[in-house]
């Protein structure tokens, strides 16, 4: 049997183990549908030639389905390879590589690992006005936007005296009790600080901050429940600068998803500095083809010089995170390394809360 076929053979087989077990989704978010869970026949897997494979095949096998897998939806093969047992759990384990190294979005930890360091991940943002839900995706293509793989959702609350993003790994349970809670965005009672907060430790040591508002997540009963915490991985602020519209720093503490966890420093990443465009009479930011909109909400963050640094000093260097309007309820979210995609994501939906000293 040819190599390709092997492949294409192969990967039927993984699909229909994976359908067994795994929830079904749609494309778009918001509507999602709940097939219940069905353990794998352990009998027909273990007869299956597929799980006798010798370990040096079955690694060359599963190297040439995450080569060809580079974007969603080609990376789902991938996932589906992992849960077909525990050897090719390990393998896959072993053979996918991290955001920053390979450019490719895979598991969920890959939302709070680094970005790529050669190229920015270009993601877009869905805005829900009804029920204030924001949906992060990543492109199957290179347009704007399209159908996209949903990879977190967020919905604001209002609180007496801040405002609150809960962010899920699902798309319609933004609950703390839900095991797919991955944290959340608190602002202070003007809307000009801004706080993001993991729900699991992001590194060795870390202190959760004392707040009422933690809970137990994971309600299976066949798996141990794990208190929600409260562990800081970013701050942001929100000041005037000298055109009075409203300027933003992002400051990220050290996190699992940032390099400063291996050596407890803090990175400061500000606003870069518009220009003034002499034919337009405006000024302007190049975001290269990827915001079509303009809006006070779209910016670009580069690395401040040092944590003192005026943001107007901010000029050059590379963009580690833009963000941008493209449509009504359509944004861009392009993000690089050191961030991941959970600061991100947060970083951006502090652009859609009411700042009351800034308006």
């Amino acid at each position: 049997m040819p190599f390709s076929s092997m492949i294409q053979e192969m990967k039927g087989e993984i699909g229909a183990i994976s359908r067994r077990g795994l929830r079904s989704r749609s494309h778009r978010p918001g509507r999602v549908r709940r097939v219940a869970a069905v353990e794998p026949d352990e009998a027909a897997l273990r007869q299956s030639c597929w799980a006798q494979l010798p370990p040096e095949l079955l690694r060359e096998v599963l190297m040439r389905v995450e080569g060809v897998g580079a974007r969603w939806p080609g990376r789902r093969d991938v996932v589906a390879s992992a849960g077909v047992c525990r050897s090719w759990r390990a393998v896959v384990k072993e053979m996918v590589r991290t955001p920053e190294a390979s450019g490719k979005l895979t598991f969920p930890i890959s939302l709070k690992q680094p970005g790529p360091r050669d190229a920015p991940l270009k993601c877009f943002i869905r805005r829900d006005r009804t029920t204030q839900t924001y949906y992060l995706c990543i492109g199957h293509t290179d347009a704007l936007a399209d159908d996209g793989k949903f990879l977190l959702a967020a919905r604001k609350y209002r609180r007496p005296a801040c405002s609150e993003f809960l962010i899920s790994l699902d798309a319609c349970d933004m609950s703390k009790g839900n095991g797919t809670y991955v944290g959340k965005l608190r602002s202070n009672f003007l809307g000009t600080k801004f706080t993001v907060y993991d729900a699991h430790p992001p590194c060795d040591g870390a202190v959760t901050s004392k707040d009422w508002s933690a809970h137990m997540i994971g309600s299976n009963t066949n798996s141990p429940r794990v208190l929600a915490g409260n562990y800081p991985v970013s701050h942001i602020s929100y000041e005037l600068n000298v055109m009075g519209s409203r300027s933003k720093t992002g400051r990220p503490n050290g996190s699992a998803s940032h390099l400063a966890t291996q050596n407890e420093n803090k990175m400061v990443l500000t606003n870069k500095s518009p220009r003034w465009h002499e034919q337009l009479q405006c000024w302007c930011l190049n975001f290269h083809g990827r915001v079509t909109v303009a809006s006070v909400k779209n910016f670009q963050l580069v690395v401040a010089s040092d944590e003192n640094a005026p943001t107007n000093q901010a000029d050059h260097g590379d963009v580690i995170l833009q963000f941008g309007k493209i449509g009504k309820d359509l944004f861009t979210m392009d993000y690089r390394y050191p961030i991941s995609a959970f600061q991100a994501f947060a970083i951006c939906l502090s652009s859609f809360d009411t700042k009351i000293a800034c308006e």
